[in-house]
């Protein structure tokens, strides 16, 4: 109580920071009579001038009120627009590392000019991150013009150009693009084997628009690099054919977590299934060698019953391509990890393409936290504070509108079931745009849009569908939403980030209409007639009360509800919103309160009837805060164990960088030959033991094996003072001798670049065997759980001993590269081409790709493999012969068998 009665009289925290504020806007507002006398050329100079003064000592804060007056008058020159003060105070949280949240219309776009310009004067480069390529195009072209005028260079970075194309734009003092592409650019460089091929800087601040969908929506979903494996087809071909003979009954699904489990008699059933198909090994499906059989039934299941064709991905030409289900986009190129998308192509008949194994992968957490100032601005943050602070240390600040917000948000109006509520739903439309009132309906799946766009057609009303079938005409279709009596339909959020404007959008209309007419007083004219027409229907959309924001559901996060309500009532037009909602659904029926209430509503309420009850508003709103606070939870693992990986993938990443730009490695080269000898002379002569206990015959072989040598151990033997150090000793020395040997017969530049190409390409082959196993270790490790152990704790300690056991790998892989490999005399070897890969964003929990998923709701675990670790590793064998009865002694009875069959040596030719 007496928080609420200091917030009446002080104003809460952020009123009073963005009051303190003030003081630097009044500066800036001083500079503005002499900054407007300027020439343009001399307005042009400030840049040389401000950069002058950051060499003679000065800061950028003390530059701040100059630099942003600067901004605001080469903006009112170039595009006529002169940034309000409430923008001034947006620029001013984004330079102090900030998120400013301002509501739609209040012109984000034109306040990042004033923080991107001051942060590019010391020339170390700022990245401005867009949610699409769309808008870091529009963008940079848009907004370019401002920083061009003022001289400074913009580049763009989309998908599908080149590395000089992206050199360049990289190399420019401001970069748009997106986050995905950013954060692809960075693992792809680390895949590189010359520092000249590398594309990126090393990163100084990056502005994020949209930032609550970029570092918290995306947040859930790494970035993942990866390339084909092996072909398995057949197998998921054989295995779907046996999962579509299961009837309902087999299994029991749960829709909150989207997981499916086998009932005790539909495994049974299975069993028997997989037995006549000849996919078991013994009679139980959950043996140790069935294991990969289990992953790709468990993966079948899922395909066939809960991804739904229409909703979760659609076939378009003999492909299926996953639909995002929260902008409904097509993600074309984007697949879904660990045998699923495999598994879904199987059910629906067509080519299966290979799996996938990761190469490089990074979290957008960790990639943003590695910029030294990160800023962010969107409509919708508040929400979302703590873990904005929690995770990236930024703080939210509120910024007040330039004019009182108008828009009247109407209670949620309930119904029994869908199909009444969308009958309501299409009168409701059908009434507002036969007033002339545009309607924005906000829907959550193609599916949903789909089913109202079949309504509005009984209904005789005309409406656009903006859906991922209609993704390429998106900005288009939205920018137009706002003219009279227009009804668009939109897969949530679709068309983020353009401007909906009463009675239509010059930029838009004037590119669509008038793109054949050539430049000249025709085309003058046409464009003062269209904005005539424009001028005249935003009065008629004005007077019919402006925009209706309709939402036919509450989504799991409040913030995107906000966001859409957001769309209506920018810059003080009035405006409307409700949410339409049933008991059917999907945030209702899986999270919503299951009470007498509830039951009352279903068996009390007539047909067609509605209810609005500020209860169940609240009861929505609860619901809503649970999801949320687990997404938080899940989105916190997700940089928990990620950070595991980071710690591993800075130094990966960091040797590769020193290995690129020594001009020699053999220090590197002979501190690993060293270590290895050193492993070698430990595993055969363990400390205390006397030298009848060592195992000489082993000493031989990994001295051939390893390091090339045949020494006389034997005789080594017989002297008496033999011992570990001095075996160490002489085949360190003998190991350098045949070394040195072999440097000489080529020149050093050869030789030092033999000596890289060999350290990079063993370091990448085991960093991608690394990846892949730790992905199999997270997908088994919560089973600790059930021994009293802290999972993450666990994976600590687990990834810990693969990453020591990984470099002990390395090291002896380089030597045995360079003791065994024949070079040709004088000839430089090349540089290894990048592998084949391809980029995916996918959530490590789910394995789905949901690249722009809001909060994902697709949750559940995946069964798969057993981590490497949990197994015996089999020794590593050469030139075993064409003998199977020569195998025995050579082969682990763990290890694939050598005749390809893909079965366990000890199952096969060696079974006893």
């Amino acid at each position: 109580m007496l928080g609420g009665i200091a917030k009446a009289i002080f104003g809460s925290s952020n009123d009073r920071y963005v009051k303190s504020l003030d003081k630097i806007v009044a500066r800036i507002a001083g500079f503005e009579p002499s900054i407007s006398a300027l020439s343009d050329e001399a307005l042009s100079a400030q840049t040389a001038a401000f950069r002058a003064r950051l060499d003679a000592g000065e800061t950028l804060d003390d530059l701040l009120p100059e630099a942003f007056a600067t901004v605001r008058e080469a903006a009112k020159r170039v595009l006529g627009q002169r940034h309000y003060d409430v923008q001034m105070v947006g620029g001013i949280v984004l330079h102090r590392g900030e998120i400013a949240e301002m509501r739609t219309g209040e012109g984000k776009t034109l306040v990042a000019t004033l923080a991107t310009y001051l942060n590019a004067l010391p020339g170390t480069g700022v990245h401005v991150v867009t949610v699409n390529d769309y808008l870091a195009r529009r963008d940079a072209e848009w907004m370019g013009q401002v920083y061009r005028f003022l001289g400074l260079t913009v580049g763009v970075i989309v998908p599908n150009i080149g590395d000089q194309a992206r050199r360049d734009a990289y190399a420019a003092d401001i970069t748009y693009g997106t986050n995905n592409e950013f954060g692809f650019d960075y693992l792809r460089d680390n895949m590189k084997y010359e520092r000249s091929q590398m594309v990126q800087r090393p990163f100084a601040h990056a502005i994020v628009d949209e930032v609550d969908s970029i570092l918290i929506d995306e947040a859930r979903t790494p970035l993942i690099i990866s390339g084909p494996t092996d072909d398995k087809s057949e197998l998921y071909m054989r295995v779907d054919a046996v999962v579509k003979q299961l009837v309902a009954e087999d299994y029991e699904v749960d829709e909150k977590q989207r997981s499916i489990i086998l009932t005790e008699d539909g495994t049974e059933k299975v069993e028997r299934m997989l037995e006549a198909a000849g996919l078991l090994e013994g009679d139980n499906l959950y043996d140790y060698e069935n294991t990969q059989v289990v992953h790709h039934l468990n993966q079948a299941l899922r395909a066939n019953v809960i991804f739904k064709r229409d909703t979760d991905y659609i076939v378009k030409e003999g492909k299926v391509i996953i639909i995002d289900e929260f902008t409904g986009r097509m993600m074309d190129g984007r697949r879904w990890s660990d045998g699923l998308h495999q598994a879904v192509e199987a059910k629906e008949g067509v080519n299966i393409e290979p799996e996938n194994q990761t190469l490089a992968s990074i979290t957008f957490q960790n990639y943003f936290r590695m910029y030294p100032k990160l800023s962010g601005m969107t409509g919708t943050a508040a929400t979302e504070a703590a873990e904005f602070f929690d995770i990236y240390k930024m703080n939210v600040v509120t910024i007040p509108t330039n004019v009182p917000v108008q828009r009247v948000d109407e209670e949620d109006e309930f119904y029994k079931s869908l199909e009444e509520k969308f009958a309501a739903i299409a009168k409701r439309i059908r009434m507002q745009a036969e007033n002339g009132q545009p309607v924005l309906v906000g829907t959550v799946s193609i599916e949903k849009s789909e089913l109202l766009s079949d309504f509005l057609n009984k209904e005789k009303v005309e409406h656009s569908v903006l859906n991922a079938r209609y993704h390429e005409s998106e900005a288009h279709i939205v920018s137009q939403a706002g003219r009279l009596g227009a009804v668009t339909i939109a897969t949530n959020m679709a068309g983020r980030g353009t401007d909906i404007q009463l009675g239509g959008n010059l930029e838009f209309r004037v590119e669509d209409e008038l793109a054949e007419m050539p430049e000249g007083p025709d085309r003058d004219a046409a464009i003062e007639r269209i904005k005539g027409e424009i001028a005249a229907e935003k009065q008629q959309v004005l007077a019919a009360g402006g925009l209706f924001v309709l939402g036919t559901e509450r989504h799991e996060s409040r913030r995107i509800d906000n966001q859409l309500r957001g769309r209506s009532g920018r810059q003080g037009d009035p405006g409307l919103s409700r949410f339409y909602l049933s008991l059917d659904d999907d945030l209702l029926r899986i999270f919503g309160p299951n009470t007498m209430f509830a039951k009352m509503m279903r068996s009390n309420l007539q047909e067609g009837e509605a209810i609005g009850s500020k209860w169940l508003s609240k009861a929505i709103e609860t619901a809503q805060k649970k999801v949320e606070a687990r997404n938080y939870d899940i989105r916190k693992q997700v940089v928990e164990y990620d950070d595991v990986m980071n710690d591993q993938r800075k130094v990966i990443y960091e040797q590769r960088s020193d290995i690129m730009d020594a001009d020699t490695v053999d220090d590197v080269v002979a501190d690993m030959r060293a270590e290895t000898v050193n492993g070698i002379v430990a595993d055969v002569c363990p400390p205390d033991t006397y030298p009848e206990q060592w195992d000489i015959a082993q000493l031989k072989d990994r001295a051939l094996s390893v390091l090339g040598l045949q020494p006389d151990f034997d005789a080594w033997m017989t002297e008496e003072a033999i011992d570990p150090e001095l075996i160490e000793q002489r085949l360190q020395a003998l190991a350098d001798e045949a070394i040195a040997l072999k440097a000489a017969e080529i020149d050093p530049e050869s030789w030092a670049q033999v000596q890289k190409s060999i350290l990079l390409q063993s370091l990448d082959h085991h960093w991608k065997e690394h990846l892949a196993t730790l992905d199999a270790l997270r997908q088994v490790i919560h089973l600790r759980a059930y021994a009293q152990k802290t999972p993450i704790n666990e994976y600590k300690q687990e990834a810990f001993a693969l990453f020591e056991r990984m470099l002990s790998a390395i090291r002896e892989d380089v030597t045995r590269v360079l003791a065994n490999a024949q070079f040709m005399p004088q000839e430089a070897p090349p540089l290894p081409q990048m592998p084949d890969f391809i980029t995916t964003h996918l959530d490590p929990l789910t394995g789905e790709d949901n690249s722009a998923d809001i909060d994902g709701g697709n949750l559940g675990l995946i069964t798969t493999r057993l981590p490497p670790l949990q197994i015996a590793q089999p020794e590593m064998v050469e030139d075993l012969g064409d003998d199977p009865a020569e195998w025995g002694d050579k082969v682990s009875r763990n290890a694939p068998c050598p005749c390809g069959s893909g079965r366990k040596y000890k199952h096969c030719h060696g079974a006893l």
